[in-house]
């Protein structure tokens, strides 16, 4: 029976101690776990806005953070990087009362958190409807053609406005786009007969400048061609008039050398004759030759040296002595019967 009561006693005690035991391990969990959660990692371009105990206290950069538990807390989580919001056509009436649809395109950054947590409630609804009053009074200043020619002067007067009135919101506004501007579908036909217009005109222009050109060209062509004709006659006529020239040169000089060469061989011919030392006779009889030439020639008057004339006279004695030579010598003639009278 006593056996049995200190087996109880015992039995009691274990269960206190492991339930002591369990709840330790519970309390250690807990707290690990209120640790764990206590430590934030802040990554690349982001940070977060700490309260304690609902009010600001810090801004996290990119690292390890460590919170204190129940009285620190995560008001918001704010990206650094550069933002896009593209919001949708807004209406709008130009100067000369045309109402278009435009939608534009907001480039923005946060640069600083507190005031991007706690400036405004909701500081991109608020950049959009900022937007669209600002694009009215801008478009309101134009005309259509204004207004579709001014994009850069249109973007730069809206980033300036809306950079200045985001400001105290934490908010650095890049730039402003207009991203389509879009006329009723009237002015949109109009505008489309407009440039049909213009390019046919210009179709037109282009056409007539371009036949303007081929006609200077063809008429810089035949002048440049009956230039260079001229020119080619000319140096024709020039190489003609040198070619002749040369040939009359060369004839020259053939028949120059020919006489010199003539003249050579007389002279030539003189001189054998002088050395040889011919006697008169000789020199007679040459000169009778000659004069047989000159006389069978076309001349009508011959002038007769006075040695040819010697000459002949001597020729002219010997055949009236060899005539009475051969008289003397010849037999007498016979007589002959005279004819009988009837």
């Amino acid at each position: 029976m006593r056996f049995y009561l200190n087996f109880a006693v015992l039995e009691a005690d274990g269960a206190e101690l492991s339930a002591g035991f369990i709840a330790a391990a519970v309390v250690v969990i807990v707290l690990f776990c209120v640790l764990i959660s206590c430590i934030k990692i802040v990554p690349q371009a982001r940070a977060c806005v700490i309260e304690r105990l609902g009010r600001y206290h810090s801004t996290w950069e990119t690292g390890v953070h460590f919170k204190l538990p129940f009285i620190d807390r995560v008001a918001k989580n704010i990206v650094l990087m550069e933002q896009v919001a593209d919001f949708p056509p807004q209406p709008v009436i130009t100067k000369d009362n045309v109402r278009m649809q435009i939608d534009t395109v907001v480039f923005y950054q946060i640069t600083d958190c507190k005031l991007y947590a706690y400036g405004h409630v909701n500081p991109i609804s608020a950049i959009e409807n900022l937007t669209s009053t600002t694009l009215r009074n801008i478009i309101g200043e134009l005309d259509l053609d204004g207004t579709l020619t001014s994009r850069d002067v249109i973007n730069t007067k809206m980033r300036s406005i809306l950079d200045e009135v985001t400001d105290p919101w934490g908010i650095k506004v890049n730039r402003v786009e207009l991203k389509n501007i879009i006329p009723p579908n009237e002015i949109q036909n109009a505008m489309e007969k407009q440039m049909k217009a213009e390019r046919e005109r210009r179709e037109s222009i282009i056409r007539a400048e371009g036949e303007k050109t081929s006609q200077v060209l063809v008429a810089e062509g035949k002048k440049e061609s009956m230039i260079l004709a001229a020119e080619a006659e000319k140096q024709s006529a020039i190489l003609s008039a040198e070619a002749r020239r040369e040939a009359a040169i060369r004839e020259a000089e053939g028949k120059a050398e020919a006489i010199l060469t003539v003249q050579r061989a007389t002279a030539e011919g003189i001189r054998m004759i002088n050395e040889a030392a011919p006697e008169d006779g000789y020199l007679t009889l040459k000169k009778l030759e000659a004069f047989t030439a000159a006389a069978n020639g076309k001349a009508t008057k011959i002038i007769i040296p006075s040695e040819l004339q010697s000459l002949a006279g001597l020729v002219t004695s010997a055949v009236e002595i060899a005539k009475d030579e051969t008289e003397e010598t010849a037999p007498p003639a016979k007589e002959k019967p005279s004819a009988k009278k009837v």
